[in-house]
């Protein structure tokens, strides 16, 4: 090959890099993970399949059509980087279980990674009980419970839509967990007679026996929809014993955030038993859902609450930039996708406007996207340097990010904990107060030990 030609190829290639890094990233892992295992593919994983799918995108999916703003030979050229990405096994360039003895420095504390377990495929959420049993799903459908070395899977759960980021979500105890063995959980709910089309629910039942009986949904988003994508499903229970439920628009931004008389893109509140506080800020409005406790949300994939000052966070997964941190209040707007710091994932204009009055700002917003999923204030006396800091998960960097902000909420500073450690699903501070942290491809879920 001559050496224009070469210097033609390689400029394709370094072209095609930056076309990753901007539109796929996000979405698929900065080191190609989500593309490694070919049979999971579900539009094809030939040349030519992967180039139709790019270019004309997959909307029930939450893909876009990069035809838009790339020309048929970029998008080969990116289709050729993704393909040689792979056989040259660039997702595996750092595996965090061979890097476990790392010792990490965070405001003078020592820490260090302890394997808990890595038979979960993309473990979504994490969960403990008082005596030190731990919970954790299954983006696939499962739920396990492991103490000590013992790991067993629980029946009787819901059957989920496992496809896109439909799946099992979400594990919560009851906060008399100890007495009643109530247990929920979060998942993306197949519409019955019409497999097309999902939904976000909340499904109950009593722990006996590593089986989940008297289990029924106590709480199911309307309308069903037939996407696949931003489905939120994160729970927590706050000190009054009332139950919080994010739900995601569904891709569908222009038909359900800005309106009360549908579920998807809000923080929903309810009882424990899924009916619906009289308090709720929406509860007497005319054709209101009256389990809306806030609205105007794009994803909340990380929901958080912090006893000690009776405060809600979400962090919410934006479109191309514009990740958010907000603090939840009763019957506020959020304001997607009236106001956003993001554009479009093709490079197009949302919206002109970042602020409006009638519209909440948030605590701390990202540019560009990190990709965030998964979130927890920690509360914990094992992390005293880190104490009231949020830390979010991001799938795009694959690292553990943490956020100081002070006692109005005003944000301080940054620190990147962990880089490379993986795409971060579910960051849960458990009941023995250490910080449980789960990565998806491949599944592994690890603790924060303090040295």
């Amino acid at each position: 090959m001559n050496n224009s030609k070469t210097s033609s190829v390689s400029e394709n290639m370094a072209a095609a890099e930056d076309y990753y890094e901007e539109y796929c990233a996000s979405c698929h892992g900065k080191q190609v993970q989500e593309f490694v295992d070919r049979e999971k593919w579900v539009h094809g994983s030939s040349r030519e399949e992967m180039f139709e799918v790019v270019k004309n995108g997959a909307e029930t999916d939450g893909m876009p059509a990069y035809g838009q703003v790339l020309t048929d030979e970029q998008v080969y050229n990116l289709v050729d980087f993704i393909l040689a990405a792979i056989e040259d096994h660039k997702a595996e360039e750092f595996t965090s279980g061979e890097n476990t003895d790392v010792i990490f420095i965070s405001e003078g504390m020592k820490l260090k990674l302890e394997m808990v377990t890595e038979n979960a495929e993309s473990p979504w959420a994490i969960t403990q009980s008082n005596d030190g049993t731990l919970f954790y799903t299954d983006k696939s459908g499962q739920l396990y419970s492991k103490k000590g070395n013992d790991t067993q899977e629980i029946t009787g759960l819901p059957a989920v839509k496992f496809k896109g980021q439909g799946g099992l979500m979400d594990v919560l105890l009851h906060p008399d967990f100890d007495t009643n063995q109530r247990i929920y959980l979060s998942y993306s709910k197949p519409k019955p007679g019409d497999a097309n089309y999902a939904t976000t629910a909340v499904f109950s039942g009593i722990l006996e026996n590593n089986s989940i009986v008297n289990g029924k949904d106590i709480y199911i988003a309307e309308p069903y929809v037939d996407t696949n994508h931003h489905f939120g499903c994160r729970m927590v229970f706050d000190n009054d014993g009332y139950l919080f439920v994010s739900v995601g628009e569904r891709g569908k931004r222009d038909d359900h955030p800005q309106y009360l008389d549908n579920h998807p893109g809000k923080i929903h509140r309810l009882n424990d038993d899924g009916t619906i506080p009289s308090d709720n800020p929406f509860y007497n409005t005319p054709d209101a859902v009256k389990s809306i406790y806030s609205y105007g949300h794009r994803n909340p994939q990380g929901l958080c609450y912090n006893p000690e000052t009776n405060k809600i966070y979400d962090n919410e997964h934006g479109p191309r930039g514009g990740d958010e941190i907000n603090l939840i209040e009763a019957g506020k707007n959020y304001g997607w996708p009236v106001i956003t710091y993001g554009i479009n994932y093709v490079g197009t204009k949302i919206t002109d406007l970042t602020h409006k009055e009638g519209m909440e700002q948030p605590i701390r917003y990202w540019v560009p996207s990190i990709a965030t999923c998964g979130m927890e204030i920690i509360t914990s006396d094992k992390y005293p340097a880190w104490k009231g800091n949020i830390l979010s998960g991001s799938l795009k960097f694959n690292y553990l990010h943490r956020d100081v902000f002070d006692e109005n909420d005003d944000w301080v500073k940054e620190e990147k904990l962990f880089p490379e450690i993986g795409r971060m699903r579910s960051i849960e501070q458990c009941a023995d107060g250490y910080i449980y942290i789960g990565m998806e491809e491949p599944g592994k879920i690890y603790r924060i030990i303090p040295m």
